[in-house]
């Protein structure tokens, strides 16, 4: 009585297992320990601030018009990548790096 108890138990927990790396998930715990970074830049006085930045995959970066002239955020290396619209004064622009 006890083994078929614990094949059920090991039936379901596998099954648990492989329902959770079909959905993407790869176990409870990673999942609660990933969270979505991000961090802050400010277009102030013509000038990043601050003037850059070291990030990791996921990261969600937003820049913030401080000025009272209009800017755009461009990536210069890959023009295709992303850029803004104008920003006006206050506006922002957000992108996630992969």
């Amino acid at each position: 009585m006890r083994r078929s108890w614990f094949a059920i138990g090991l039936a379901a927990v596998l099954v648990l297992g492989i329902g959770m790396i079909a959905t993407g998930q790869r176990s409870f715990v990673a999942s609660g320990q990933q969270k979505a970074s991000a961090a802050d830049v400010k277009v102030d006085n013509f000038k990043f601030e601050p003037e850059a930045l070291t990030i990791t995959a996921g990261t969600t970066v937003t820049w913030t018009n401080r000025d009272d002239i209009p800017h755009t955020v461009v990536n210069t290396d890959d023009l295709k990548a992303f850029k803004s619209k104008v920003l006006d004064t206050n506006e922002e622009f957000s992108f996630t790096f992969s």
